[in-house]
């Protein structure tokens, strides 16, 4: 739920070049990835229940701001979700043109959200084999792309690239601030398997070994395909989203760049199946908790709450009209608000309950209060670097603001209108957070 291969990084390369697209790509996986990957290991192995980062924040902050976080995730995902429909429609657009042109790429997004809740609807199993399917899919023209990059980086001595000056905004400050932006969008979602876990087989096993692996995996998935490109002294001034197809045409011929299209689509599709799965959870477990109508933890013979599936599908399909980096922006201020919660949630449950089992601990409680910072800092840069972005007439900063400040809000209405009434489950929480 984290990567949907290197579809998505070529605006990394665009905006710093060669060198310092591969440093980010480096770098961050040590300072973003395997932090937030340890910390979800521990708490996912320790409270492995469906609703997954909403449950350890009220758990260990109570039910104030256990919502918040639940608010923060599902306000995050309706940017989140949108710039998926619209990968798939921007490599559509490169085999047919005529397919997205005007209202008809906005068809073809809605279409592609139908298609997904009828997926989710069959339950996380099909969701599940379809994604691992689907990944493989999607990787297999990139392993011909970095063969072929690499044999015409032989043959031609095409590394001399990796001294010579980018063009355009590459390596520049804008540039580069974007490229940092969009390489934490692809760095970032590790927590959101974890509302499902109740639909996993021994998670206080899997989800650790599962969240370690899988950040080394996803930072290999995108700097190989880089690196080749490098080699091969591939031109960068233009490079953007939809661009692997051209540098496929160039090195292996209009086949493989069709394939690489192909694959595109099925990144769109593939990320936004998965993260459907995860998301729609998150009513459920307010809906138990008393925070949301009941009629949200209804459930079809798979499981699947269908009726949250519905409702999150529609949110999502409101967003669909935004540009990629104004969806990047907003989605990174909200998702980040919530992850340092989830930090602050490790630490707090560490110290108030020491005892609680944790088949996988992230180190000490030193360790544990450290893991957070570097992600703290990554989150308020995104912020600062997101001020020229706009939401209509307003900063994207701002309105990721006022966002986040109808949390209280809302939870001051939910309380009010449905907590009334008795739950299905309780939950233990800490008596100093509502």
């Amino acid at each position: 739920m984290v990567s949907g291969g290197p579809y998505g990084i070529e605006d990394i390369l665009g905006g710093a070049g060669y060198l310092k697209a591969l440093a980010i790509l480096l770098i961050l996986p040590l300072v973003w990835s395997f932090p937030t990957a340890l910390m979800i290991g521990e708490l996912a192995s320790a409270l492995p229940d469906e609703g997954g980062f909403y449950v350890w924040v009220r758990r260990a902050l109570g039910p104030f701001w256990g919502y918040q976080e639940a608010w923060l995730s599902l306000t995050a995902s309706i940017f989140d979700m949108a710039i998926y429909p619209t990968i798939f429609v921007l490599y559509l657009s490169r085999l047919f043109p005529a397919w997205t042109a005007g209202s008809r790429g906005t068809m073809w997004e809605l279409a592609l959200i139908a298609l997904c809740v009828l997926w989710n609807l069959r339950g996380a199993p099909a969701v599940g084999d379809g994604s691992i399917a689907l990944f493989v899919t999607l990787l297999a023209p990139f392993v011909i792309l970095v063969a072929a990059a690499a044999w015409h980086g032989w043959h031609l001595h095409g590394n001399a690239v990796w001294t010579s000056p980018p063009g355009g905004k590459a390596g520049t400050g804008e540039g580069l601030s974007t490229a940092i932006l969009v390489a934490l969008w692809n760095y970032m979602g590790w927590d959101n398997a974890s509302t499902v876990a109740k639909e996993v087989d021994n998670p206080q096993r899997n989800y650790p070994r599962a969240m370690l692996m899988s950040a080394g995996v996803v930072a290999l998935t995108y700097v190989l395909p880089l690196a080749a490109m490098a080699f091969a002294g591939m031109a960068i001034a233009q490079f953007t989203t939809g661009s692997w197809a051209d540098a496929a045409t160039t090195l292996a011929g209009p086949w493989l760049g069709v394939a690489i299209v192909l694959g595109g689509t099925i990144t769109g599709l593939g990320m936004f199946n998965a993260l459907m799965m995860s998301y729609a959870r998150l009513p459920v477990a307010l809906a138990e908790d008393g925070m949301l109508p009941s009629f949200m933890t209804a459930r079809n013979r798979f499981g699947v709450p269908w009726i949250a599936l519905l409702v999150c599908g529609t949110a999502w399909a409101l967003a669909l009209q935004f540009s990629f980096e104004r969806l990047i922006s907003i989605d990174l201020i909200l998702y980040g608000a919530s992850l340092i919660l989830e930090f602050v949630a490790l630490v707090v449950l560490r110290i108030r309950e020491p005892n609680l089992e944790r088949p996988f601990r992230a180190g000490n409680l030193a360790m544990a209060i450290a893991l957070g910072v570097m992600p703290t800092a990554l989150i308020v840069y995104a912020a600062f670097a997101s001020r020229d972005e706009r939401m209509g007439h307003m900063p994207a900063l701002l309105f990721g603001l006022l966002v986040a400040a109808a949390g209280p809000v809302c939870y001051w209405i939910s309380r009010s209108v449905w907590s009334g009434r008795p739950t299905p489950k309780e939950l233990p929480v800490a008596s100093s957070g509502d």
